[in-house]
């Protein structure tokens, strides 16, 4: 990563990095080597904020119920009693 972004850097070049880290992770990384990477990316980027719902988890739940619509459905559960008892 740290070449990626250092190559960027050194060329004067354009870079767009989108993080789920905190403006303030960014400011104190845990070690030297996060903090070289993020010094470069503050450097040259501007931090914008997105803040709102997260559609992600709205998507799992939607997923995940209709996973469980799916194996809790009729026809599973024939077709996996079928299958235990070897006759299809």
């Amino acid at each position: 990563m740290f070449s990626i972004i250092d190559s960027r850097y050194r060329c004067n070049k354009p870079l767009i990095v989108t993080t789920n880290l905190k403006l303030d992770e960014l400011k104190h990384p845990p070690d030297l080597a996060h903090a070289r990477i993020y010094d470069r990316i503050l450097e040259r980027c501007a931090p914008i904020l997105f803040a709102g719902k997260n559609f992600r988890e709205d998507n799992a739940s939607s997923t995940k119920a209709a996973a469980r619509q799916i194996i809790t459905s009729p026809m599973a559960r024939y077709r996996q009693a079928v299958t235990e008892k070897g006759e299809l």
